[in-house]
């Protein structure tokens, strides 16, 4: 299991991040700091999650409180938004409160974050993985996008990996990069039980995670120090929840309560479309408290209004849409030799984009034994797909020169030995071949 999670800032910049920032000079902040400052600091801020100090630490440090400033000023901001949460859940599991800085170097502190490899969420929670800690996901909903339910879900998942490896920097290795690989990491170190002893055993980007999460640490405690401490912190809206059911236009809810959609999107990051379908089941939603008054008085109006128009387009674009899996069912497939994503596309009466789309393939390349998840209409049952008859590999040209085709697998000497008369130099000078490379679909004339 990949337990998730892409490292949201690297040195030269962040993977979710659509905004860029600018290199601050080193005299955009009041203070010039050494090693030994920061060595001293770090050790007068130790908890139960380690924080050790090393070149590779202060080389984050930097870029943090130096570098880009302005990022660091923008994640303190919205940390009013989000650390409320977080450390409540925390207390709940028993879990130390400085955990709450894992999540910016997951996401930023962005809910709606989301990766190239499919990770979203504040706490970057992959499909699969969110499924297993009963995030829900639908064409409608992900719920790896609610700051309240995936922060339950990681604070799980932390736990059981502290109980499973007894030490926190692992813990947090094997968040980013799954327990396999730091089982693994441990084994090639010998069985060193400490992360900076299996550290160069470890993925690339999760030997840059934990001292990310050192050096955010830091920056977060002496954010005043480094005049990091934003003008304007962020704050999230007093709201309650209603529950809803069936059909409900979120648009529309926001129109009848003179409520700003935007406002109403904040508020729920988890909702991916304007209209939210719950078919029998109740689902919470989350209102500002000050329109709640008006809704409870008016409720059965205003869920009627909020229903009457966008289902019929929402589920034409849910069924339409590439990778949807909306009213669809699962099945896994594998690679057969011979098998490209056209044939497999039309035996399961789907498109080419969406098996990329569904399996996150960036191109057409697949291999033998891979598995595809498809998502096919119930009662679906793949087809057969009558395979191209190969074009002969010899042909008269124009002027009645025999051309061979190259065949995948084939060398000059299998193509000398199956016509009489014929060796390889006789090939390469009939084709002006300087070595004795060929690749498929290759013309070389032969006679």
């Amino acid at each position: 299991m990949r337990a998730g999670l892409l490292i949201v800032l690297w040195l030269a910049g962040s993977a979710t991040q659509a905004q860029e920032t600018e290199a601050q000079p080193y005299d955009a902040y009041p203070e010039n700091y050494t090693y030994d400052l920061v060595a001293d600091r770090l050790s007068c801020v130790q908890g139960e999650v380690p924080l050790e100090f090393n070149e590779q630490v202060y080389s984050f440090i930097d870029y943090f409180i130096v570098r880009n400033r302005s990022y660091t000023k923008e994640v303190i901001a919205r940390s009013s938004l989000y650390f409320p949460i977080i450390e409540k859940y925390l207390a709940k599991y028993n879990l130390p409160d400085e955990l709450k800085y894992l999540a910016i170097v997951e996401s930023g502190l962005n809910a709606q974050a989301i990766s190239r490899a499919g990770a979203g969420g504040l706490w970057q929670f992959m499909p699969y993985t969110g499924r297993s800690y009963k995030l829900h996901q639908d064409w409608y909903i992900d719920e790896r996008f609610d700051p309240y339910k995936a922060t339950a879900a990681a604070c799980q998942y932390l736990s059981q990996l502290y109980t499973m490896f007894g030490d926190w920097e692992l813990a947090l290795a094997a968040y980013n990069s799954g327990p396999g690989n730091v089982r693994k990491a441990i084994r090639r170190s010998g069985y060193k039980k400490k992360f900076w002893e299996i550290y160069r055993y470890l993925p690339r980007e999760t030997r840059s995670y934990v001292p990310q999460y050192v050096a955010i640490v830091y920056a977060f405690t002496y954010a005043e120090e480094h005049n990091l401490l934003p003008a304007a912190p962020h704050y999230r809206m007093a709201s309650d929840t209603i529950l809803v059911k069936g059909f409900v236009n979120l648009k529309l809810l926001a129109s009848h309560l003179g409520l700003c959609y935007d406002d109403l999107k904040k508020l729920n990051p988890n909702l991916k479309r304007y209209g939210i379908k719950t078919n029998n089941r109740f689902y919470p939603v989350n209102l500002p408290v000050d329109v709640l008054p008006r809704f409870h008085n008016q409720r059965d109006s205003i869920l009627l209004l909020a229903a009457a128009e966008g289902k019929k387009e929402l589920e034409y674009q849910a069924r339409n849409s590439v990778g949807s899996t909306f009213g669809r069912e699962r099945v896994v497939y594998r690679v057969k030799s011979g098998d490209v994503l056209g044939t497999i596309a039309q035996r399961y009466r789907v498109r080419v984009s969406d098996i990329r789309k569904w399996n996150h393939l960036r191109g057409n390349m697949i291999r033998i034994g891979q598995r595809l998840n498809i998502w096919v209409y119930p009662g679906t049952r793949p087809v057969a797909v009558a395979k191209k008859k190969p074009a002969a590999p010899v042909t008269l040209d124009y002027a009645g020169k025999k051309i061979y085709t190259v065949q995948p697998g084939d060398t000059l000497w299998d193509i000398a030995k199956k016509y009489e008369g014929l060796d390889i130099e006789k090939i390469k000078k009939l084709n002006n071949l300087k070595n004795s490379k060929i690749k498929p679909g290759q013309k070389l004339i032969i006679g």
